[in-house]
């Protein structure tokens, strides 16, 4: 057991708060397993107003906080409340946070001030350290929105009293996503005309967040050790390759864990029946209850593929759109559909259970419950994306018995083993090129698994549920990396 430090974790979202993907469920989840093992941590947000303040007992901790950015003081409240075990700290500002969406408007178009909503965020969270007196050994920052951190360690905290023997640690949950904003709003943030070089924040004329988080963090991780690999490429590092390379040692994927207080069918309450790998059976009446809910034919004799996932190009769902009317023709399965996003899907997928009733259900949205009975009821769970820093939902289906059918690639590729027809071991079924005829031949694969070889279904089921995912695995290697971090500091400064 690594000694006991004091943590400070900086996201945009953190489950229960508020979601928009993964990067809520780790920074909700980490916290709380680091906690468990004996660590000091607090968990600072931005205070949407999507956020019910009454049902999480959230209440005023701070006012005023005054923030300095670039030569402008701006003001907000600290809101507070513990979850799980651990305190929760949130910034109120009517001007950055008081409107509907997390990172965009409802067309999805970006803020045109998120660069100055998120740097704001980031210096307000240090000052409150500050103003507390609560002196981290690690400030733990998490994708673009918080990359700023730490950069404002090294070039305003360097000497102070309270911060300036923090550590930083920056993840990397999506490296598609790295906060490119105009250069009009550098100023503001606060970061030295001497900073803005292609070395550091400039960006072909503009800022690029997260390039400089990378470069000044004492450590940078990423959520998967194949993703690692991947963004240390020209094709994968989405242009930040070089910066990572030059972290040499001091980028790590770290793979992200399963929160079993959540997902367990043991004990999940969302689901119809409980069940676990020694009382399988009620898997049986998840699958039924989830036809029954998605307006689908009841019956247990006909595979049922489950899809959870927003509706982007990263997430490869065109490549379903592009093959699944030819998959319904040729083989006799079924889909249960659950997502959002790009509109032009939205449209395709929404209307398909009245082309094919008693074959496809569908919801256009984000349904949390619905979620869990197609983990739970699911014979497969289809994930086609082009890339996957790490994904959730197949560790998930992997803890329910429901097989993943993926394309072998970042987190995909590090936790779903191949089937091998031969001995019927593995745990699910993987491609490697993103084409529809591709997810064609995979889902025909597996569907001819199912009825051809139940012996074999049954001995990955077996196999998939004894997968160990969980965060207590993770949670070891982020005190190596956070140990490694320290070093780094101590020794660079």
């Amino acid at each position: 057991m690594a000694p006991p430090l004091k943590l400070a974790f900086l996201g945009s979202e953190a489950v229960p708060f508020i979601k928009s993907g993964g990067l809520a469920d780790v920074v909700g989840a980490l916290p709380k397993y680091l906690s468990a093992r004996g660590h000091d941590v607090i968990v600072v947000l931005p205070k949407y107003t999507s956020i019910d303040a009454g049902r999480w007992a959230i209440e005023p901790f701070l006012s005023p906080l005054g923030v300095w950015m670039g030569d402008t003081e701006e003001w907000c409240a600290v809101f507070t409340t513990t979850f799980a075990g651990v305190r929760f700290f949130f910034i109120e500002s009517s001007k950055y946070f008081e409107r509907k969406g997390i990172y965009h408007d409802p067309d999805m178009e970006d803020y045109r001030d998120n660069a100055r909503r998120f740097g704001f965020f980031t210096r307000a969270a240090l000052q409150l350290f500050h103003d507390i007196g609560f002196a981290p050994d690690i400030v733990h920052a998490h994708d673009w929105q918080t990359a700023l951190a730490p950069a404002y360690l090294k070039i305003w905290h360097w000497d102070d009293a309270v911060l300036g023997g923090a550590a930083s640690v920056l993840t990397i949950h999506n490296i598609g996503h790295q906060g490119k904003y105009q250069a009009s709003d550098y100023d503001y943030l606060g970061l030295q005309r001497d900073n803005f070089t292609p070395a550091k924040f400039e960006d072909f004329g503009g800022i690029n967040m997260l390039k400089g988080g990378i470069v000044y963090a004492d450590l940078v991780t990423t959520v998967s050790p194949t993703y690692a690999v991947e963004t240390r490429t020209d094709i994968g590092g989405a242009g930040l390759a070089p910066v990572l390379n030059d972290k040499g040692g001091n980028y790590w994927g770290i793979l992200n864990g399963v929160d079993g207080d959540e997902w367990n069918p043991a004990t999940d309450a969302l689901i119809p029946v409980r069940f676990d790998a020694k009382s399988i059976e009620g898997k049986a009446a998840c699958k039924a209850a989830l036809q029954e809910r998605m307006a689908l034919e009841v019956d247990p004799g006909i595979p049922l593929i489950g899809v959870i996932g927003r509706f982007v190009a990263q997430k490869g769902l065109d490549l379903l759109a592009a093959s699944i009317e030819r998959i319904l023709k040729t083989m006799r399965v079924q889909f249960a559909i659950l997502g959002t996003g790009d509109k032009g899907l939205e449209w395709y997928f929404g209307p398909m259970p009245g082309r094919y009733p008693g074959r496809v259900g569908s919801y256009i949205g984000y349904n949390e419950k619905l979620a869990h009975w197609i983990e739970a009821g699911g014979d497969f769970f289809l994930m086609p994306s082009r890339y996957e820093p790490c994904g959730l939902n197949q560790i998930y289906s992997l803890k329910y018995g429901t097989l993943p059918i993926v394309r072998a690639t970042g987190g995909l590729n590090d936790t779903v083993r191949q089937y091998d027809e031969a001995t019927g071991n593995g745990t699910g079924f993987n491609f490697f090129e993103p084409t529809a005829q591709a997810v064609y031949d995979t889902v025909g694969w597996a569907v001819s698994t199912y009825y051809d070889r139940p012996r074999h279904m049954a001995m990955m089921i077996a196999a998939a549920m004894a997968e160990d995912f969980s965060w207590e695995r993770s949670t070891a290697v982020y005190e190596a990396a956070y140990a490694q971090a320290i070093a780094n500091k101590k020794r660079l400064g």
